[in-house]
């Protein structure tokens, strides 16, 4: 698979910038690889002004926000950096930014939530994952604990089960 551009969705988290380490290691073994930097912006509060200012004012924070990254990214020798900001919501912005902008692969973050975290939070990685065709390297939050996978089973030593060796 040819890596010509790497999409990084952020919210303005460390937790997303998380994903950057990952996709500069990457860029670093293929210095000819694009890195796209995508912000999805939206008034989440009316402000009893019209719309659209709220909704200019989201987008300016958003481009703000990338171009400090890509300021750091440059300071680290990272130059082939393009940013966009999509006005929408999270999944279906990163969804729709990563077909048009033709990206080969995604690289995100996750909090690793189970369980009722899901269900009450939702998983913006989980609604890409369901919404894209495009390849996704999701980044687990190191401080999320580790659940047991689904439809685990037990590895038993022969000690433990009763087993013994036979020696010749």
């Amino acid at each position: 698979m040819t890596i010509a551009k790497i999409m990084v969705p952020l919210d303005g988290s460390d937790l997303a910038e998380a994903a950057l380490e990952t996709a500069i290691d990457i860029l670093r073994e293929h210095p000819a690889t694009t890195l796209l930097l995508v912000r999805a912006a939206e008034a989440l509060r009316p402000s009893g002004r019209e719309p659209a200012v709220d909704k200019d004012r989201a987008v300016r924070e958003a481009e703000s926000y990338l171009n400090g990254v890509v300021a750091g990214l440059r300071e680290c020798g990272i130059t082939r950096v393009h940013t966009a900001v999509w006005y929408g919501p999270a999944a279906s912005t990163i969804v729709e930014a990563a077909s048009v902008e033709k990206a080969d692969l995604i690289i995100m973050t996750s909090h690793g939530r189970g369980g009722i975290g899901r269900l009450i939070f939702g998983s913006v990685a989980e609604s890409v994952l369901h919404g894209t065709r495009t390849p996704i390297l999701l980044v687990r939050d190191v401080t999320s604990p580790l659940l047991p996978l689904l439809g685990a089973v037990e590895a038993v030593s022969p000690a433990r089960s009763g087993a013994t060796a036979s020696r010749s």
